[in-house]
């Protein structure tokens, strides 16, 4: 029998070569703020054949780089203060945590984590922000060729279903990734995983159950058992969501998302001291994480905990500090902790320190009056917190974008201060904010919980109008051809007026029409349904029900979903 090629001399000489033929494709960043491990990084690659390398020397530096261009991978130590103990910045960590959150890097991107950290916390908290890889320092050049060998390997794998993915084509993505794990099935966990968060995004929490539910089936894993609760969740079975999930930190105490997401749980159940508790019991073991400190600071306060609210937002703005995302909502956040301890001094050095270091935007000029405001407020002034108020409002208007939990608070304190007009301006602002915004009903809710039902019917009457107006928008777009924008339009005033039946009429003709025209849409159909069902609920004899529900169950039959 001839030899295999890959076991003889020559074989390992041209396995070689192909490798090095691949990694000279690759573009490699390089994060370290020593010159010479630079240069010894460097070398290293070369000695692979990488020669697309670039370098930063902070994570400030870093960000920049991959705001200009993509890399494959990013190598990034984790120390990123170069030995100095009082040097500033961040560190790798969090360099991470800023570009998962904002997107800076692809899914499909290699990031890999080298550290001689031996804190315990710190490598926990950078691990549950999925690097691809951790190498522990020192590590000789052959094991970072293997280590960038194999998540290159990994990455090939999984590309063409990212790419699907990145084409915002979900439905072939995951027929993509039913078909590679078949034929790729050394990483069909991986397919099963992108399989699960694709039907998740695309709120198909039952088949997402599914997939999770048959992972499991065959091992026993961690981000497995998280998914299955997470879409157990989103179906809205917190009963079963949180014995799952309580299951789970038990069985993996360093699963840090599972415990995000029981708080989560716990607090729509109302359990807001127990929400608090499990926050605490995460950062107790992962200190670093900027969002859950965040989150642990807003349950705190929530829950009346002025204590706790200031030492989880103290953390959050010292090590926000220089992040190129700092957010100027948590300076306010701090502000409000000091203010219900009854610490003027300690609030206006927070204040200070807001202006210092992020004026000249309209969201920071907000917060620094939302934040003077309620120092007014403390003193007994209502004049002048009435006046920054109106400060706060013209830089709302100005285009300063602030989260609805912030519109929320500003809303409520103009109402306080009887301000009537501006609260509800704001409110109205708050219904457009993205995924997040609120809606129409929680905006309501702002109004009839301080006692001003009158401004809540005003505010409604207001979103009335405007879903009428989108209406028109609507169906000038569908006469000029625009199936699926009348429908995004349809939904921009289902968000106005959720229980107006003529707006719940027309989205789901228009969804119905897109459906027949341009193929089965899960979420939409589902949607769809449901708005059948509410208006069953409103009104049994509308003349349009009959015919609705004969058109939906023709789209079923035209696809298959139902004989």
């Amino acid at each position: 029998m001839p030899e295999n090629s890959s076991s003889s001399p020559a074989g390992t000489t041209q396995n070689a070569q192909l490798n090095n033929q691949l990694n000279a494709q690759l573009s490699v960043l390089i994060v370290d703020p020593n010159p010479a491990l630079r240069a010894n990084l460097q070398n290293m690659l070369n000695q692979a054949g990488v020669t697309r390398i670039e370098s930063a020397v902070n994570a400030s530096t870093a960000i920049k780089a991959l705001g200009r261009k993509s890399f494959d991978i990013v190598l990034c130590e984790y120390d990123l203060s170069g030995g100095t103990a009082n040097a500033e910045g961040q560190d790798g960590q969090q360099l991470l945590e800023d570009l998962r959150h904002h997107r800076l890097i692809a899914p499909w991107a290699i990031f890999i984590m080298l550290t001689a950290e031996g804190a315990y916390g710190k490598v926990v908290s950078a691990a549950e922000l999925t690097p691809t890889d951790y190498i522990l320092k020192p590590f000789t050049a052959q094991a970072l060729h293997q280590r960038i060998q194999k998540a290159v390997a990994r990455r090939a794998a999984l590309l063409p279903v990212y790419q699907l993915i990145a084409q915002a084509r979900p439905r072939e993505a995951i027929d993509a990734a039913i078909e590679s794990a078949r034929t790729r099935p050394h990483y069909a966990l991986d397919f099963a995983r992108l399989r699960a968060e694709l039907h998740v995004s695309l709120k198909e929490h039952e088949l997402a159950e599914t997939v999770y539910r048959d992972v499991l089936a065959e091992k026993p894993v961690g981000w497995a058992r998280l998914g299955l609760a997470r879409a157990i969740a989103a179906q809205g079975r917190m009963d079963e969501a949180i014995p799952l999930l309580e299951h789970v930190v038990a069985e993996n105490p360093r699963l840090m998302a599972a415990y995000d997401l029981l708080a989560r749980c716990q607090q729509e159940r109302g359990e807001a001291a127990l929400a608090k508790k499990t926050l605490e019991d995460a950062v107790a073991i992962s200190p670093y994480v900027v969002r859950r400190l965040r989150r642990l600071g807003e349950v705190a306060l929530e829950a009346g905990d002025a204590d706790g609210a200031e030492k989880s937002f103290r953390q959050v703005v010292t090590r926000s500090r220089y992040s190129e995302f700092r957010n100027p909502e948590d300076h306010v956040n701090l502000v409000r902790a000091l203010v219900g301890k009854g610490d003027p001094a300690g609030a206006s050095t927070v204040i200070r320190d807001l202006e210092r270091s992020l004026r000249g935007t309209p969201a920071a000029d907000a917060c620094k009056a939302i934040s003077v405001a309620l120092l007014h407020d403390l003193a007994g002034n209502g004049a002048a917190a009435v006046k920054e108020l109106k400060l706060a409002v013209d830089a709302v208007r100005a285009g300063g974008a602030l989260s609805p939990t912030m519109r929320v608070g500003l809303a409520q304190t103009c109402l306080a201060h009887r301000m009537d007009d501006e609260a509800s301006e704001v409110m109205l602002g708050a219904l457009n904010g993205g995924d997040d915004a609120l809606s129409a009903q929680q905006a309501l809710n702002v109004f009839v919980r301080a006692g001003r039902p009158d401004l809540a019917d005003g505010m409604g009457k207001q979103l009335r109008a405007q879903a009428q107006i989108l209406l028109g928008v609507a169906d000038e777009k569908r006469n000029m051809g625009d199936v699926r924008g009348a429908v995004q339009t349809l939904l921009e005033a289902l968000h106005m007026a959720p229980n107006n039946l003529q707006v719940m009429i027309a989205v789901v003709g228009g969804v119905l029409r897109q459906i027949m025209e341009m193929g089965w849409d899960h979420p939409l159909a589902a949607l769809s349904e449901e708005q059948l069902e509410h208006i069953r609920a409103l009104d049994p004899a509308h003349p349009r029900l009959a015919a609705l529900d004969a058109e939906m169950e023709a789209a079923k039959r035209k696809y298959g979903i139902s004989t």
